[in-house]
């Protein structure tokens, strides 16, 4: 029956992990899951469809959800058969990159609505049922760049640096009530989140206001993403493993990292609580022939 199942909600489920992750769970030949995925976007679910090949009988439902918009989100809330989400995956981000001189309030607006006030207020939907049932687990997607800095991404990381401790202060609050919040700290990863990105393109009239040096170090910071993309960077599969991991461990841990330790620098800003250190080798890292 299908109140036996594990209700997931997932969001940002047009691409990427959360399309990967929602496969993977509709697709479980067990059928432990009925899967709610969720996208703004409705005319980019065939993807999702082609995915599952026709795995997803009564173990899948596609709803439109904008997470900066409230009451999509409780549109798709009360579309939820069963009444109840057991797993919550806050998934939906954007990205944005560029010299900080040149974005707009708006644009750094946009990433702050989905990124931060877009996975607060999806909780916030689903938090009052989830308590009053007395288990739940909330999972979001977090980034590498909510724990440390990176140069061109400031907008970005500030985000993700916010998710970070809003997601601890529930996590103190919500075992209280036996609901485990994690985070799945990702680093680089081929998915479709670096084209839909909003990055400031060499070239772009924008740019024109910006010093050269600046332009300079920008243009070593794309080539050192794209090096990194080429070589370091993790399929949505292996990441989906980590997703995985967490939702069948009977005690989850808060903060889980995709290529399964602590990044180095990550290390390097904890143990040396300054900061210069981190900051140092971060600038190597990136522009290395700068600092020589």
């Amino acid at each position: 029956m299908s109140m036996e199942k594990k209700v997931v909600l997932i969001t940002g489920c047009s691409s990427g992990i959360g399309l990967s992750l929602a496969v993977r769970l509709a697709s479980d030949t067990s059928k432990t899951f009925k899967v709610y995925a969720t996208m703004r976007n409705l005319a980019k679910k065939e993807r999702l469809l082609e995915s599952v090949k026709g795995l997803h009988r009564d173990t899948l439902e596609i709803l439109q959800m904008d997470v900066t918009d409230r009451q999509s989100i409780l549109n798709a809330r009360d579309k939820v058969v069963e009444k109840r989400v057991d797993i919550l995956v806050c998934n939906a981000g954007v990205g944005m990159m560029g010299p900080l001189e040149v974005q707009s309030l708006d644009s750094m607006r946009h990433i702050l609505e989905v990124n931060l006030f877009g996975t607060i207020q999806t909780i916030q939907v689903f938090l009052s049922e989830m308590k009053a049932q007395g288990h739940g687990r909330i999972l979001v997607t977090g980034s590498t760049g909510g724990l440390h800095g990176l140069p061109f991404n400031e907008v970005y990381c500030a985000s993700k640096f916010a998710i970070e401790g809003a997601c601890e202060s529930l996590a103190v609050l919500l075992q209280h009530f036996n609901i485990q919040v994690s985070l799945i700290e990702c680093g680089p990863v081929n998915s479709d989140f670096l084209t839909n990105l909003q990055k400031a393109e060499l070239g772009d009239a924008s740019l024109q206001q910006v010093d050269d040096q600046t332009l300079s170090l920008y243009e070593k910071y794309l080539q050192h993403c794209s090096m990194v993309f080429q070589n370091a960077a993790q399929d949505t599969e292996d990441i989906v493993k980590v997703f995985l991991d967490a939702i069948h461990s009977a005690n989850p841990a808060f903060r889980y990292f995709t290529n399964s330790v602590m990044p180095p620098l990550t290390k390097l800003k904890v143990t040396e609580s300054d900061g210069v250190k981190y900051i140092k080798a971060m600038s190597k890292i990136i522009f290395a022939d700068e600092d020589q």
